[in-house]
């Protein structure tokens, strides 16, 4: 049965008794008297994922937020998850008369946390390998979702999320931020309505890591789950370098935690490719390696002939470079936005022409699509989309050899060893 979010805001209090611990705790820092969004019976009670460096800019945004309270955490390190709890306790104690606040569980199984009834929302910012299953309990239990970039470990896992979204009424958002950054979004308004004619060629930079390396087994530190941690991934020895967050590497150069750059900075650049190209609901139909048949660059085609390649040098360093037939378009984070010619880049969209989703606010247009059940930005079917490229770029390398796939009825075509990286097996006992 499809939740009824509209009721279930203003009716959580009657749902259990950790709701009405919430309750009692609250009013400290709000005054019953404040009305409109601030209201109790209005306000996003929210529950958090995985407490690591990712998480947080998105845990200091939550507890900033007028209309948010964050009830709950949850994260396999023990010193995670205790320190987020006594960082959330100490936010909200400086907004009571009193200087106390005791009111933020922290959990290590995500499970607990999404099963209470008092929570409106999830926020999942794991490894790539957990965000299905932290997901789908989340969108059974529920609630609505953001997830980080890429969506999925596995192209299954976000065919079985974007059905799950639609049987429950899920809002979700994905970790696209991109898309709510003006300079990305005028790109690709410049790109869908023709200002640079038809778009044949896109160069976009990702970058490399380190290649896989064994470690050697190391004590595993008191407090931290690593059978959770690793979870439906194969077992391999403890070793720091395995499993800390790290932006120039850690857990996501290993393959069996995500897709390495396509599933990092693809997740990015090829959504936005997407955008542009109108494409959110399809994808490309050729994935060919790098160093395959003398190709310099790893390189993915569109059905209509459209190539895009990565790594290939951008025009002054840009992350993703648009060439058309009748100029160029050049984008990076920042607010950097060039254009060829160079007027394009500040013209206004006629009303007749397209506008693109505007938000200036990502984790703001999840909230907002919480409130009103409005689509956000990026929903789960953008995500899912955008992560089948990041793996099926995955696969090819791995494989060393192109792959075809059809995009309509998300197919690999033709070859019985690739279409078996449609999904990865899962280690018992976590299983979907």
């Amino acid at each position: 049965m499809m939740k009824n979010h509209n009721l279930s805001r203003r009716s959580f209090l009657l749902k259990g008794a950790a709701a009405v611990g919430a309750a009692a705790a609250w009013p400290a820092i709000v005054p019953s008297t404040v009305l409109g969004a601030e209201a109790p019976s209005n306000r996003i009670t929210m529950g958090m994922i995985g407490m690591g460096l990712q998480m947080g800019g998105h845990f200091q945004g939550m507890l900033n937020r007028k209309g948010v309270q964050v009830l709950a955490v949850c994260d396999v390190d023990r010193t995670k998850r205790e320190n987020a709890k006594s960082r959330a306790e100490r936010a909200y104690a400086g907004k009571t008369d009193s200087g106390t606040y005791k009111g933020c569980d922290a959990y290590l199984e995500y499970e607990e946390l999404c099963a209470r009834p008092d929570i409106d929302a999830v926020m999942i910012v794991t490894p790539d390998h957990w965000h299905a299953m932290c997901s789908l309990a989340a969108i059974k239990a529920g609630k609505d979702v953001f997830c980080q970039k890429p969506m999925t470990l596995t192209i299954r896992e976000g065919r079985q999320m974007s059905e799950a979204c639609k049987q429950y009424g899920t809002i979700f958002q994905v970790g696209s931020q991109q898309r709510s950054e003006r300079a990305f979004r005028k790109a690709c308004e410049i790109v869908r309505n023709g200002w640079i004619g038809k778009v044949h060629t896109i160069y976009t930079q990702l970058g490399q890591f380190a290649p896989p390396k064994t470690l050697p087994e190391q004590p595993i530190p008191e407090g931290f789950d690593y059978d959770r941690w690793l979870g439906p991934t194969p077992w391999y020895p403890y070793n720091a370098e395995r499993v800390k967050g790290d932006y120039g590497g850690g857990w996501r150069c290993f393959w069996e935690y995500g897709s390495r750059k396509n599933g990092d900075w693809g997740a990015h650049h090829f959504d936005i490719i997407q955008w542009a190209l109108g494409m959110d609901n399809s994808g490309p139909v050729k994935f060919v390696p790098k160093g395959w048949g003398g190709y310099e660059y790893q390189t993915h085609y569109y059905a209509d002939g459209t190539k895009v390649l990565r790594d290939h040098p951008t025009r002054d360093g840009q992350m993703i470079q648009f060439i058309g037939t009748e100029g160029e378009v050049m984008v990076s984070r920042g607010d950097r936005l060039d254009t060829i010619p160079v007027e394009l880049a500040n013209a206004p969209l006629l009303p007749s022409e397209i506008h693109l989703y505007d938000s200036k606010d990502h984790d703001g247009n999840w909230l907002e699509g919480i409130r009103t059940r409005k689509e956000t930005i990026c929903p789960v079917e953008i995500g899912h989309r955008t992560a089948t490229i990041c793996h099926l770029s995955g696969i090819a390398e791995r494989l060393g050899r192109p792959i075809k796939w059809d995009p309509v009825d998300e197919k690999i075509l033709d070859d019985p060893a690739a279409e078996r990286w449609y999904d990865r097996a899962r280690r018992a006992p976590y299983v979907l």
